[in-house]
This record gives structure tokens, C-alpha cells and sequence, in this order.
């Protein structure tokens, strides 16, 4: 095991398009870990390895990878930038002590890259960021530059790298700080950078203040302390110039990664799932967090872990915090795309793969035998869309269900529930093509086929006014009948259900009034208008009638249901439908189509502003009309647009939809 103080693990994330994949290929590469560079129009990617990847030409699936570069460990992952596969780049980001953030040098900051910053801001990890293509035509460094310092800040996103001509007269990058013959066409600006660094490097200490205000030289090792200093505090983000494709600046970046990212041991502490901290070191208790988990078809589960602190190593026995489970730790194994390599053991930064836990899920923490630490769960966003699922098959619904719990351990943005109010089952996850993902594995894996349909919207019922209702069941076949008469009043409620008996005088006996208020409460779950779940109402049952001996439960149930149903026809009954709270962001070129849009989906906007250099829009929306919406949003922004959306409440139908609603219900019930 090489020292940890030469070890590096970073996360390379951005928007689709940008040259992630083309990055890690060619340092693999330029370290020796790979004999031939990996191409992704080639279908040649070390990353991009799977047919589906190959197929699109854009990465799917987070891929770790490592290689040693001048004395220096590797660890790093390549994620995906498809705001659907966003799962992908969060739990291998929450493994990562640092961020590469790639961003195209034509096209800029996109939501791919603000998403990557995000997460990396919020858990608290040095961000680096790298303008790539510089080659392509239409290429403009200074712009997209200008672009990432009005979003993050003028003073913390500072070059350390410049680029020598742009487009097809790319030549060459200058490091500002260390060279010093630089053309005379970007000398002005490279003395302006490197004034910008050395002041940011001199108010990382007091001592250093001090000594650059009194006109010293700083030296080397003063400078490379300052920055590092900077970076960890988040005051300073270095911008690199590069281009993969014509292989200039790679090697300037790579030198960066080791001199200034920051090893497993840089901040000493981590902060367990508790509150509490744990010092980090290679001496320490072993700890590791399984943040990533594949499901091979030959081999079985393919767990991925990072190491947090001490040591994990090959055909030992550990203690799964999370299930309380012994798990014993096969052949640890380093892996670069579908090569790997074995490992006897892996210290603080290290990234592993190991096969055939037994109980070990994705978020779950590896310790000693009798460890109690444990890591903070990885959050994942909420699904965004739904579908519901059924098999083209009569009797396979066991079979999806097992097939989709096994592809939800390796995919937690992947769920599938029964939905209590409609009673379908429904899949969700990310957008159509993510979950086209996981139609295509459930067939290629587990030998079933599905089919999706839109989910029914859960609305529900209520009542605007107050009603009476009386019904009277009397049923005489012979023998003992049944007879029950009820009375009773519903009126709006605050609460979503009162029932009270106000019955006098015997009308009702005691012992039959639980039979009423059941009766009323099943007739609760399936409203008289389009068979939803009514709410929000008060039942008062008031008189009724009863026979000594034809009376009893049965009777009083179905004269309670029907006294309901005659009540809500009398009290205006409404339909409500569910509103979804949606935050869209977007580039600026597409505001005019995505506030149209809402308006034609009865959206009501809420507010406009920017964030992060994008422009965010937040609404109130049915989700009725947002059944689609991951598919639509990424129509209408070539896959530039992302949105969450949360249930915010449930409010009336316009009158002329529910009206369409209401026919639609009968309709169906007709054909049933």
C-alpha cells in the first residue's frame, strides 16, 4: 500500500458533452495504467464500457478508475452528466475528497455542471474546475471564465492555467504562477491572475500577509502552501485550460492534482451519521462506506466502498454497522472500467470493489467487529417521474417485484410501491430514460417483460356545503330480513374526517351505531363522483329506524353508505387534484418555452431569479400535467433543463376539467 499522504481521490462530473469521459481516458492513459487510450466515438472508452454506453456514446453509469502518476496514487471516478443518472454522480461524489468540475468551452456553465458544484459545496469538498475543448471552434475561455466567476465569484474562480490562442490556433497553456516566458497576446492577463493568486495565497496566513505587504518573495514552498491553504477553505477554485483531444494542458492538470488536491488526511476528522467526529488515520480502526453496488450476472452483487480510515484488506472479517451483519471481505479488487486488478489492502482514499456481501447495501458502513461508527446516509433526490407497471405476462408480478427490489439495491433513486389511493403498482425514478434502464435490465436479467403505462392522478373528493341524507334498506327473502333506516347530515370539515351520533330516544341502538360509521367510512375511500378518496368532511348521523329482529350490522352499513351518497349529491361535491411544488432551472435561452409551457399546464409561477448562473423558476403545478414532464423539459432544452418537483397540497378542479374527469370515470365504468 502506497503512503496515504500520496494518495488522491477525486470525482471528474459536469454536463453531458463536455469531455469527462475523453479526460479520464487519456490519463489513464498518460500514467501508464492502460496500454492503449480509450476512445468514446471509437467505442473504445475504458470508462464508457458497457453496450449501452456504447450505444449512445455518452456515459450511464459512474465508472472508478486509478492509475499512479509521478509517485502519486489515483483514485478517481468518472459519473455521468444526464441529469436523469444523477444517483451516479452523487454517491461516488460523497466517496470523493475532492471535485474536477469539466465545462465546455463552448457552451459554458450548464445545470450538469451547477448540480455537480451543488452537491460538492454541500458536502463540504475543495472544487477544481477544468475548461476543456478549448480546440473546437467557437471556443472562448475568457467568456465561459467570466461566465463561472459572476456564478461562484469573481475573486474565488481564478486561473492557474491560460490558454496560448483559441479554436483550431490552440496551441499551448502558460501556468501563471510558474512560467515565465509568456506570449505577449495573454502576458496582461496572466500578470493579472497571477496578482489575483498571490493575494489570495498571501491572506490564507497572517505571515505571509505580512510578508508580501512588505514586498518579499514568497517562496515555492510558501506559495504551494497558501494555495493549498485557499483551496481547502473554499476562498479559492483553480481554473485549468486543456484539450483532450489535442492532449494540451492534461499534463499541467495532472501535475496540479497532485501538488494541490488534497490527500485522505487533509482535514484529520470526519463527522459520523451521530454528529460526533472521528480523527481519519492509516493507524486508526478500519471504516470504509459502501457507496456504490452492481448487480453481475455472473459474479452476483459487486460491492464498491472508500476507505474512511485504517485499513481494509482482502479475505478478512468485518462488521456491517447498518444490518448488524458479519460480512466476510473476499479478494479486494481495483478496477478500471471491466479490467481489475487485485489488492491485499486499501487505506484512507482507497477505492475497492469486492464481491458477494451478503447484506451490504449501498449508503451501508464496513467497520471492526463490534464497531458502533457509522457514516450519514447518501442522499439521493426524490423521483421525479412515475409509471405504472405491469407485466405482459398474466401471473409474473412476483417475478418484477423480486427483479426490481435486486436492481433497487444497486439503484436507490429506483422504487416501486403500491400507491394506497389508486392501487396501482408504480416504478419511479429519475425520467424515461432512466427508467427505460430499468425495463431493458429487468428483461435482459431477470426474463421479464413489463409494460408502463401514466399512472392515475390520486384525486380526491370533498364537499362545498352542507347536505342531508336518508336511505332505508329493507330486504324481505324469507326467513329473517334486514331492515335499517338512517339519517344523517354531512357538512366541510377542517379535519379529514368527524363522525358523531347524534341520535336520541333508541331510533338507533347503540350497539348498530359502529356499523354506521363504518359503512359511512367505507363509502369514504371510493366518492360518488369519480370513485377517489373523499375528505375533509363531517358526518353527523342524527335519526334513523331499526326492527327488533330483521335489524342488524349488515343492514345498517349498506343504509349508511347510500344515506351518505344521497347527502354528498345534495352538498356540492368537488374533485381535488394534487399540486406539485416545481423548481425548473434552465439557461436563459430557454425561459420564453418553459414559462409558455407552464402557462398551458395551468402552472402558476411563483417567482423567476438565477442561481449559479442559470435561471431558476419556481411554480405551483397539477400533477396531472406533469406526468411527462422529464421527457418534455428535456425536449424543450436539448437536455439542458433539470427540475425536482415535492407535493405541496391537493385543491379544487377547474370546473370544465373535472367535468371531463367525471365523463372519462363513467366511461370506464361503463365498459367494466
Amino acid at each position: 500500500m502506497e503512503k496515504i499522504s500520496e494518495t488522491r481521490n477525486f470525482v471528474v462530473a459536469g454536463h453531458s458533452g463536455c469531455g469527462k469521459t475523453s479526460l479520464c481516458d487519456l490519463m489513464l492513459f498518460k500514467a501508464g495504467a492502460v496500454e492503449r487510450q480509450g476512445s468514446v466515438d471509437q467505442k473504445t472508452s475504458i470508462s464508457d464500457y458497457t453496450p449501452e454506453e456504447q450505444e449512445k456514446q455518452a456515459s450511464i453509469y459512474s465508472s472508478p478508475l486509478n492509475c499512479i502518476w509521478k509517485g502519486k496514487k489515483l483514485f478517481f471516478t468518472d459519473t455521468p452528466g444526464y441529469a436523469e443518472f444523477i444517483g451516479e454522480t452523487i454517491a461516488p461524489m460523497s466517496a470523493a475528497d475532492s471535485l474536477l468540475l469539466v465545462v465546455d468551452a463552448v457552451d459554458g456553465l450548464q445545470v450538469g455542471s451547477t448540480r455537480a458544484w451543488k452537491i460538492a459545496r454541500d458536502l463540504n469538498i475543495p472544487r477544481f474546475i477544468l475548461i476543456n475543448r478549448i480546440d473546437r471552434d467557437r471556443a472562448d475561455f475568457k467568456a465561459v471564465l467570466s461566465q463561472l466567476q459572476d456564478a461562484y465569484g469573481k475573486t474565488v474562480c481564478v486561473p492557474v492555467t491560460l490558454p496560448v490562442g483559441q479554436g483550431s490556433s490552440f496551441s499551448a497553456v502558460v501556468n501563471v504562477l510558474r512560467d515565465s516566458e509568456i506570449p505577449a497576446e495573454i502576458a496582461d492577463d496572466a500578470a493579472k491572475y497571477k496578482e489575483m493568486l498571490m493575494d489570495t495565497i498571501a491572506e490564507s496566513d497572517e505571515a505571509l500577509m505580512e510578508k508580501y505587504l512588505e514586498g518579499e518573495q514568497l517562496s515555492d514552498a510558501e506559495i504551494a502552501t497558501g494555495l493549498y491553504t485557499a483551496i481547502m477553505s473554499g476562498d479559492l477554485v483553480p481554473v485549468y485550460a486543456a484539450s483532450t483531444a489535442k492532449d494540451i494542458g492534461v499534463t499541467r492538470l495532472m501535475d496540479s492534482i497532485n501538488n494541490l488536491f488534497p490527500s485522505p488526511l487533509t482535514k484529520g476528522k470526519v463527522t459520523l451519521d451521530d454528529g460526533s467526529e472521528m480523527e481519519v488515520s492509516e493507524s486508526g480502526a478500519p471504516l470504509a462506506q459502501i457507496f456504490k453496488c452492481v448487480v453481475d450476472p455472473f459474479i452476483g452483487q459487486l460491492a464498491f466502498f472508500k476507505v474512511i480510515s485504517g485499513e481494509i484488506k482482502s479475505d478478512s472479517e468485518y462488521y456491517n454497522v447498518n444490518t448488524a451483519a458479519k460480512e466476510r471481505m473476499g479478494s479486494i479488487m481495483l478496477l478500471n472500467g471491466k479490467n481489475q486488478k487485485s489488492a491485499s489492502v486499501l487505506g484512507p482514499g482507497g477505492i475497492g470493489a469486492v464481491a458477494k456481501l451478503k447484506d451490504t447495501h449501498v449508503g451501508n458502513t464496513l467497520g471492526a467487529v463490534g464497531s458502533n461508527k457509522k457514516m450519514p446516509p447518501i442522499k439521493f433526490p426524490n423521483p421525479v417521474m412515475s409509471y405504472a407497471i405491469f407485466p405482459t405476462k398474466s401471473g409474473e408480478e412476483d417475478k418484477i417485484a423480486q427483479g426490481l427490489h435486486k436492481l433497487s439495491e444497486s439503484d436507490p433513486k429506483v422504487t416501486l410501491k403500491r400507491h394506497d389511493e389508486t392501487h396501482e403498482m408504480l416504478l419511479s425514478g429519475m425520467g424515461d430514460q432512466h427508467l427505460g434502464q430499468v425495463v431493458h435490465k429487468l428483461k435482459e436479467q431477470y426474463k421479464v417483460e413489463v409494460k408502463l403505462e401514466i399512472p392515475k392522478v390520486p384525486y380526491r373528493e370533498t364537499i362545498t356545503m352542507s347536505g342531508e341524507g336518508h336511505y332505508r334498506h329493507k330486504k324481505q327473502t324469507g326467513g329473517a330480513g334486514q331492515f335499517a333506516e338512517v339519517f344523517l347530515r354531512i357538512e366541510p370539515a377542517e379535519e379529514t374526517y368527524v363522525f358523531e351520533n347524534k341520535v336520541v330516544g333508541g331510533n338507533i341502538p347503540k350497539n348498530f351505531i359502529p356499523a354506521v360509521e363504518k359503512g359511512v367510512a367505507s363509502t369514504l375511500e371510493a366518492g360518488p363522483l369519480v370513485g377517489c378518496h373523499v375528505e375533509n368532511v363531517k358526518v353527523t348521523v342524527y335519526d334513523g329506524k331499526y326492527h327488533p329482529v330483521d335489524s342488524n350490522e349488515m343492514a345498517f352499513k349498506i343504509a349508511a353508505r347510500m344515506a351518505f351518497r344521497d347527502a354528498m349529491s345534495k352538498a356540492r361535491p368537488v374533485i381535488l387534484e394534487p399540486i406539485m411544488k416545481v423548481k425548473i432551472t434552465v439557461p436563459n435561452d430557454y425561459m420564453g418555452d418553459i414559462t409558455g409551457d407552464l402557462n398551458h399546464k395551468r402552472g402558476r409561477i411563483l417567482g423567476m431569479g438565477t442561481e449559479e448562473g442559470l435561471q431558476v423558476v419556481n411554480a405551483e403545478v397539477p400533477l396531472a400535467e406533469m406526468a411527462k414532464y422529464a421527457t418534455e423539459l428535456r425536449s424543450m432544452t436539448q437536455g439542458r433543463g433539470l427540475f425536482q418537483m415535492d407535493f405541496e397540497r391537493y385543491e379544487q378542479v377547474p370546473a370544465n376539467i373535472a367535468s371531463e374527469i367525471i365523463a372519462k370515470h363513467q366511461a370506464e365504468q361503463e365498459e367494466d
